[in-house]
């Protein structure tokens, strides 16, 4: 069965940066590296964003993917926090820009929207009580 996603995995073009945004703005941890196998190179960077959920950091992007509105396959990540407007204040002191400002949406709950050095939209999400997502989460915890 499934426990719940493991990682998310990011190609990028700039490590520090990219390790800069991650850990300074958002707060993850520096987790540990992976040499390539064949070169001894590092190769990737997992970054610990709680308990067992992890974002991969992959060297050697070189392509901008710019998002679209229509594209298909990937659209955002969405990091669950306790208190957005701490959180947005964050990032901002960081020194990155908040693309959209908190606000109440359609499903109840606050949200902004980040994106990081590498153009990965970023969704920081407070689920509030009466969502759809806290009553779904509710209903499963009561019925174990």
């Amino acid at each position: 069965m499934i426990k719940g996603i493991a990682h998310a995995a990011v190609t990028v073009k700039d490590m520090e940066e990219s390790l800069r945004f991650y850990t300074l703005a958002l707060g993850f941890q520096n987790a540990f590296q992976i040499l390539h196998p064949e070169t001894e190179k590092p190769w990737i960077i997992y970054l610990g964003i709680c308990p067992s959920r992890f974002l991969e950091l992959f060297y050697g992007g070189e392509n901008g993917n710019p998002w679209e509105d229509t594209q298909i396959g990937f659209n955002h990540l969405c990091l669950e926090v306790d208190d957005i407007f701490a959180m947005v204040e964050r990032v901002r002191e960081a020194g990155y820009p908040i693309d959209a400002e908190p606000k109440l949406g359609s499903d109840h709950n606050w949200q902004a929207w980040i994106k990081d050095p590498n153009g990965v939209r970023i969704e920081l999400m407070q689920i509030m009580p009466e969502s759809p997502q806290a009553q779904f989460i509710f209903r499963s915890y009561e019925n174990e």
